[in-house]
């Protein structure tokens, strides 16, 4: 797979277009990883990447299954009984602008027979370095001619330990979801307890965690404390499309905090008339579309 470099004086990121137009790596002008390092010959799957696009719709789907306008849809399970993180991650993106500094891949699900959704879309992936910042853009358009139920999703992972010290994670919420053993929402947002809440910047530590919190203001922080006062700190910030936000500990040891547009399994939920997911529906031609910025501050 060829991997598309972009850089600036701070940052270098390496995008795999063939493979979801995934983030492979990004690094400082030091060389220290942003995003959890990742080897390229390791690399088989989006999953094994830094950071991937979840589209049409993110995370799970029940039973790979959902009503949407009096119509039963089903779609193939990819995870089990699921259907999970839409299905653009592991297929091939063209590349549509490449500069020093930016780089922009395009999708048609047109292209693809066996493509695991009943309706036709476009999905745009930019990534734009400036500064501190890598500004990831992401665009999904409605190509059918019938309504679509539509979501979006990026799924970036941290490297949680370096130099021997655990980052500081913070973020306000209104609600979290609490979930069945397949990690998918029985229920609408609840109150968010003592032991999920990140209000007050505090280490993850070594709990587990694979929750969906609503009503996200936009901004997660990450701040790893350094000697003699100096120190690191990476903020997440996105446009208010992103309303929910995944944090999940991942088996490597890296921490994925997601933002996503709408509650797990949102379609399921908004079907049983649950509200506040944030599931849109895309009339035909119509888009929908946001950024989410990293920012470095500190001694990268």
């Amino acid at each position: 797979m060829k991997i598309q470099t972009i850089q600036n004086d701070q940052l270098t990121l390496q995008v795999l277009p063939d493979l979801g137009a995934s983030v492979l790596n990004l690094a400082s002008a030091s060389g220290r990883p942003v995003l959890r390092h990742v080897l390229p010959e390791t690399v088989k799957t989006s999953s094994e990447c830094a950071s991937f696009a979840l589209l049409p719709y993110s995370n799970r789907v029940r039973d790979a299954r959902f009503t949407f306008e009096g119509r039963s849809i089903q779609l193939t399970p990819n995870s089990g009984s699921l259907a999970q993180h839409g299905d653009v991650r592991n297929r091939p993106w063209q590349v549509e602008r490449l500069s020093d500094s930016h780089l922009a891949c395009t999708f048609d699900s047109r292209d693809f027979a066996d493509i695991n959704w009943p309706w036709a879309f476009t999905a745009r992936l930019d990534y734009l370095l400036h500064g501190p910042h890598l500004d990831t853009s992401v665009t999904l358009t409605n190509q059918g001619g019938t309504p679509m139920p539509a979501g979006m999703g990026l799924h970036p992972y941290f490297s949680r330990i370096a130099d021997s010290t655990d980052p500081t994670l913070n973020f306000q919420a209104g609600g979290v979801y609490l979930t069945d053993d397949s990690f998918i929402p029985t229920e609408g947002p609840q109150m968010i307890a003592p032991e999920l809440d990140f209000s007050v910047a505090r280490p993850v530590a070594e709990a587990q965690f694979n929750h969906v919190y609503s009503s996200w203001d936009g901004v997660a922080r990450l701040v790893w404390a350094g000697n003699a006062g100096a120190g690191r700190a990476l903020t997440l910030t996105a446009d208010s499309v992103w309303s929910h936000l995944v944090l999940f500990t991942a088996p490597d040891g890296s921490l994925a905090l997601e933002p996503v547009t709408h509650a797990t399994d949102a379609f399921n939920l908004a079907a049983s008339g649950i509200h506040g997911t944030d599931m849109r529906v895309l009339a035909p031609g119509q888009s929908m579309g946001g950024a989410v910025r990293l920012t470095l501050e500190g001694e990268w």
